[in-house]
């Protein structure tokens, strides 16, 4: 049976795949979007903070001063959780995060990620339009709390850094975060209020919304294994449950697998994942939040969702698929019932999910290199709700020629001598 063809064919069906979907059909293109699931946002993007976190424009560094990397190899800082065992497999990738975790570098990528922050929430506003979805999108921002002098001090620090790139943040003292966030504990002492994002109640639902949008829209939902990618002539071709499917282009927007592709055609990257967690809580006598807040100093955050109070851990370092520990979780727990009315679990066990990172914290958008028609999107590391929408976006104008609305070149492959 001759393989069926469509333009360009995007390879993964979370928040980055189904966006750049999107944006070229949106420039004309037929377009098929592949996942091993059956439906969209299967995997990582169906767990997250729920955050357009549109003032992220620095990225979240590896420690270095001594102290705190020593805590931090000994499981001390509930920021982080690290897997023993996986050390050998992720160390090197892991001295290379190190190395670029620099503060002349952390600026570079601040201004780098600037304009892709600032335009991303107007991307997801307009999708979400479109796919009527408008009501799981709100207002009103995060806030980052803190309990002590200590977190005061880091929290304006950040803020100041911020401001440099025009986020503007909103000190809270005690009285003013209550008045924002009446259920927040006493050991809350105050805060700093970012109120440009947008959060989400639901982050599947968003993404399935964006989904069944493209779908309206003519595009084509198939289920197939990203790894039957093989070229095809002038082009390529890859099997699905309906048969084979052929393009001139194909898109790998795979997140925490991307890595496994792109080095079966020859690329190798410092590419890591940072694993995370999370459950729903039911709420304590009806109290709740409005929106999501960080208790900064133990780096978890609880976001009002659907579904109850969801608390999400930091950072676990692992091997991608090493089975999930109920570790970290249940370190922050304790934290989390003191400034924050949570209940009893509702999930029968922690969801566990990947986020795809490498070492200066920018996705790759771009061609693969040598490999014409392969394009390459992932790599978005903690803000792969937020950049999806406007990272396809990206990706789309480099693959039909339309001129880019920022440079495209720091996020090519070949920054890593790929």
């Amino acid at each position: 049976m001759p393989a069926q063809t469509v333009d360009a064919i995007v390879l993964g069906a979370g928040i980055v795949g189904v966006s750049a979907a999107l944006a070229l059909q949106a420039r004309g293109r037929t377009v098929a979007l592949v996942d091993r699931l059956p439906e969209a946002a299967g995997e990582t993007s169906f767990g997250n903070s729920g955050i357009v976190q549109t003032e992220g424009v620095l990225p979240y560094l590896f420690p270095r001063a001594l102290g705190d990397i020593a805590r931090a190899a000994v499981n001390r800082d509930p920021r982080a959780h690290i897997r023993h065992g996986a050390l050998p497999s992720i160390a090197s990738a892991l001295l290379r995060y190190f190395q670029a975790s620099t503060q002349t570098r952390k600026d570079a990528t601040g201004k780098i990620m600037a304009p892709l922050l600032f335009a991303a929430a107007g991307e997801h506003l307009k999708l979400a339009q479109d796919a009527g979805a408008s009501g799981l999108l709100r207002p009103g921002g995060w806030i980052k709390a803190y309990r002590s002098a200590r977190g005061r001090d880091l929290a304006h620090s950040e803020a100041e850094e911020l401001t440099r790139f025009g986020v503007k943040p909103v000190v809270l003292d005690r009285a003013a975060l209550v008045a924002l966030e009446p259920h927040v504990g006493e050991k809350a002492i105050g805060g700093m209020h970012y109120a440009e994002p947008l959060s989400t109640s639901d982050p599947a639902a968003l993404i399935q919304s964006y989904a069944a949008l493209f779908v309206q829209r003519g595009g084509r939902m198939a289920r197939g294994d990203a790894r039957s990618l093989e070229p095809s002539g002038a082009g390529w071709m890859v099997s699905t449950d309906s048969g084979r499917l052929a393009a001139r282009d194909v898109v790998i927007a795979l997140g925490p697998w991307s890595d496994e592709l792109a080095r079966r055609f020859g690329l190798r990257l410092p590419f890591f994942v940072k694993r995370g967690y999370h459950m729903h809580y039911e709420a304590k006598s009806n109290a709740g939040l409005s929106r999501p807040v960080l208790d900064l100093e133990r780096g978890y955050l609880v976001t009002p969702m659907a579904r109850g109070l969801r608390l999400t851990t930091g950072a676990e370092f692992a091997r991608r698929d090493d089975p999930p520990s109920p570790a970290h979780l249940e370190r922050l727990e304790p934290y989390a019932r003191e400034l924050f009315p949570i209940g009893a679990r509702k999930d029968p066990a922690p969801w566990l999910g990947r986020r795809p990172c490498l070492p200066d914290m920018r996705p790759i958008i771009g061609p693969f290199p040598g490999k014409p028609g392969l394009w390459l999107d992932f790599g978005h590391h903690h803000l792969g709700l937020t950049l999806g929408p406007i990272t396809g976006r990206l990706l789309a104008e480099l693959m039909t020629g339309e001129a880019p609305f920022v440079d495209p070149a720091p996020f090519k492959a070949e920054r890593f001598g790929a």
